[in-house]
């Protein structure tokens, strides 16, 4: 396939995007924030040169108007080829979106009908694609599902111990941050083949977090479940907490809706130290809230990744990435400080100079860092479904052609 491929990660107020060539290298990437206020691009190029920002004056504006201005930027950048496809970050598969698809009208519907198992995600992943398709309708768009990465996990660490007749309603753990993970496993087969073929866990930390055990690349445990609350604590998520928390807060009056902001934007590391959700300003505050927030946050991550080490029958390595893990030196000492029994020790000089290999010496476990690209990975699988999906037409219209002339 030639031509570059737009990649679009959207969010219920932004929308991040990435521009790559035919061969995956990148031309471009940004982010539009204030998306139902007043959007605001900021962007650079591969070499790192910022881009002249642009802003909306219309207000709210839909993503329809967004595009159209976006692709006027594309499109000056994508090369004599011009853009030949897109590939979207779809939060939520359901049990039977296993890996990257075209998207057609069919799976637009069947995507729809998922929005009841996420609806703080789906409706703005699906947003983008269908302005998308009004825009430019011959342009091949392809769904690329977090969720996907994880359908390996056995169904001992799938399944949720209610009736069945709630399981069959899709009540089960799908786990996510799968475009991540498959992009470490793929990273660790260049950079660490013998580590790769082992048992690692790799922690996400960023402003949602979560842990994944991989045995040879394979995802067999996470710690997110059915929805992205579940788990670590994140920067305003709670992570995983006594249900009966919630049926007491209904008991006292409090409807869905208000129970579901608190959990989803007034938890986690905002709601233990009052102060902020953002990792980098609790770390240069000294209130003890926010240093309580650190401890039990570090904390969390300990006692979780051991009980990753038990799903994985040991462990041989650790991979720390996305914004927390990838640059907060701090925090990776400290998790791995309450895990020394478990053989890992970091290399406290390696670890301060951001190095990708910070095991000390004596370790017994391998310990790295490596940088996440969920949007390589979208422009990988989008290039890989379109290839496929133009051989299937070329080789249907050969075989009718055969049929047509015999």
């Amino acid at each position: 396939m030639s031509g570059a491929i737009l990649t679009l990660n959207a969010g219920s107020s932004s929308l991040k995007f990435a521009l790559f060539d035919a061969l995956l290298a990148p031309i471009l990437r940004g982010e539009i924030e204030g998306i139902d206020c007043t959007p605001h691009l900021t962007a650079h190029d591969a070499m790192g040169s910022t881009l002249p920002d642009l802003h909306w004056s219309r207000t709210p504006a839909t993503f329809g108007s967004i595009l159209t201005d976006l692709l006027v930027m594309v499109r000056a950048r994508a090369g004599p080829c011009g853009l030949a496809s897109a590939g979207h970050r779809i939060v939520h598969g359901g049990m039977d979106h296993i890996g990257p698809a075209r998207i057609t009208p069919a799976l637009m519907t069947a995507l729809e009908a998922l929005v009841p198992l996420d609806p703080l995600h789906l409706p703005h992943n699906l947003a983008p694609a269908r302005a998308l398709a009004g825009l430019l309708p011959d342009l091949p768009q392809v769904a690329c599902f977090d969720t996907a990465f994880h359908h390996t996990i056995p169904p001992r660490a799938q399944t949720v111990p209610v009736p069945r007749a709630i399981r069959d309603l899709g009540v089960r753990r799908y786990g996510f941050h799968g475009l991540s993970y498959e992009y470490i496993a793929a990273r660790l087969k260049l950079e660490a083949p013998m580590l790769a073929r082992g048992r690692v866990i790799v922690a996400h930390l960023g402003a949602g977090a979560s842990l994944c055990a991989l045995h040879g690349g394979i995802s067999l445990a996470t710690t997110m479940g059915f929805s992205t609350l579940d788990g670590l604590i994140m920067a305003t998520r709670c992570g995983s907490i006594d249900p009966g928390v919630i049926l007491y807060l209904a008991r006292q009056g409090h409807g869905v809706a208000e129970i579901e902001d608190m959990l989803y934007h007034r938890s986690g590391l905002l709601g233990l130290s009052g102060l902020s959700g953002d990792m980098r300003v609790l770390l240069d505050s000294q209130d003890a809230d926010a240093v309580a927030a650190i401890d039990q946050f570090t904390y969390r991550i300990a006692v979780e990744l051991a009980g990753m080490v038990s799903a994985l029958g040991g462990i041989d390595g650790v991979v720390f990435t996305a914004g927390i893990g990838e640059r907060s030196a701090p925090i990776r000492s400290a998790i791995c400080a309450r895990l020394t029994w478990l053989g890992l020790q970091i290399d406290a000089g390696a670890n301060a100079a951001g190095k990708s290999c910070i095991a000390a010496p004596g370790s017994t476990v391998d310990i790295r860092v490596i940088a996440t690209n969920e949007e390589a990975m979208i422009a990988s699988h989008t290039r890989d479904v379109v290839a496929r999906s133009s051989a299937d037409q070329g080789s249907s219209g050969a075989s009718s052609g055969t049929r047509g002339e015999a």
